[in-house]
């Protein structure tokens, strides 16, 4: 059972404390930004909690607006899940929140502001307000000697005007757990040891490409789900809020780059240089011709000759003009948020849930407390055993999702991209 508290903290000491204030990221020497942070970090601390072990989490808000904390990915009940719309109650200006859950699933999940932005790029995901929350299962085998995390996060957010008038956010710096190339701390490793690197895309609008040069990775989980088939990439595409966890044999000592793939975005400062123990010298950098990605080589194909019966929702995504110097309005099934309409879910019931983007723009989908199952992506053969909370759905094509109705209270749908979350680009599931 899980407890929101607006009323004064008890005696208890929490387990985690999260304090959000006014901050200024120093991404480098020359990089400064003023935004609002938690604990006086970008990313904000690393919430390392038990499965099915209760936790409480204390928030104490220090800036001047009303602030709200999602836990992204957590099978929690609406009222504490961190989303206005579901109905969790912000946390005022001088105000505290206690929050006491059990955490599951196990794996990667992640907390952020779920606040409106507008055209404010210190607020909501363009702000520092972003973290890692790590549910570390009943039993873990453990087969890595190292761990590390890597969040990925653009900052200097505007928005300028496209060919087409309207307008879209843009940035000026690219980081790695806060930092452009050189001036965070490297990555140190060790020769002949396995590393699991946890990575985070917390962009608030932009989808990355990560290689790790000299290496390849195997991908073990995708948005802290475990894979039916772990495979071996040369890199990994992480869209706003997805999540991967990669193991890298450390087999080729040097200096290396971890980094964006596009050029220009690594020009921006997203890498990291890592380190063998006693190498010397310049990180080197390896450019990929090309990027690849596919979310069906980590699924298994579905043999059954029939898919699993299911009620069908169909979801279609489109954008208006909305003129010149504006954002583009978004809605699905014709209509924005708030007066998009609110499917009835039966508990217990399965659902296919079928996306249909009918825009010029990719979309990564996320549904709150639940996870779902990819079973179709544009048009190609059926899969199982691929379980996300986050999934892109590229322009013109369809991704139809599966999952079972099994933590009822409202349930909150949405594109990760700030602005689209912004204009309309939400809706609420609810339970009968």
């Amino acid at each position: 059972m899980a407890i929101h508290a607006m009323i004064p903290l008890a005696a208890q000491q929490p387990d985690y404390s999260l304090d959000i204030a006014p901050f200024t990221i120093e991404a480098s020497a020359r990089h400064h930004y003023k935004t609002t942070a938690y604990n006086g970090r970008v990313p904000g601390p690393l919430l390392r909690v038990r499965e099915d072990q209760t936790v409480t989490i204390d928030v104490h808000n220090h800036s001047s607006h009303e602030e709200v904390v999602h836990w992204h990915g957590l099978f929690l009940p609406s009222q504490i899940d961190g989303a206005m719309e579901e109905g969790t109650p912000t946390i005022p200006p001088g105000g505290k929140a206690r929050y006491t859950f059990t955490p599951r699933p196990a794996g990667l999940r992640w907390y952020h502001t779920h606040m409106p932005a507008g055209n404010d790029a210190s607020r909501g995901l363009y702000s520092g307000m972003h973290g890692l929350l790590l549910v570390e299962p009943r039993s873990d085998p453990g087969r890595y000697d190292q761990e590390a995390f890597v969040v990925l996060h653009d900052l200097g957010g505007q928005f300028l005007a496209s060919d087409d008038g309207s307008m879209n956010p843009s940035y000026d710096t690219a980081t790695i757990n806060g930092h452009v190339m050189g001036s965070g701390e490297p990555l140190r490793v060790r020769s002949g040891q396995r590393i699991l690197l946890h990575i985070l895309n917390a962009s608030p609008t932009e989808v990355h490409w990560i290689a790790f040069a000299g290496h390849a990775m195997q991908v073990i989980s995708l948005d802290g789900n475990r894979v039916p088939h772990p495979k071996t990439v040369a890199m990994v595409r992480l869209a706003p809020a997805e999540r991967a966890s990669v193991i890298v044999e450390l087999n080729n000592p040097g200096l290396w780059i971890l980094g964006e793939v596009r050029k220009h975005v690594q020009a921006a400062g997203m890498a990291i240089a890592v380190e063998y123990a006693g190498s010397a010298g310049k990180p080197q950098w390896q450019q990929p011709q090309q990027l690849i990605w596919d979310y069906s080589q980590f699924a298994d194909a579905d043999t059954s000759g029939a898919p699993l019966d299911a009620t069908e929702i169909p979801l279609v995504f489109t954008s208006k003009f909305a003129g010149h110097g504006a954002l583009d309005h978004w809605a699905i099934n014709g209509k924005s948020f708030p007066d998009t309409d609110s499917p009835t879910l039966t508990e217990g019931r399965r659902y296919r849930l079928i996306f249909r983007n009918h825009s010029k723009d990719d979309h990564p989908v996320h549904l709150h407390r639940h996870s779902f199952e990819v079973v179709r992506i544009a048009g190609g053969p059926r899969l199982r055993g691929l379980i996300k909370d986050t999934v892109v759905v590229a322009a013109g094509t369809e991704v139809e999702v599966e999952l079972i109705a099994d933590n009822p209270g409202p349930t909150l749908f949405h594109c990760h991209q700030q602005d689209h979350m912004d204009m309309g680009f939400m809706m609420l599931f609810r339970y009968a």
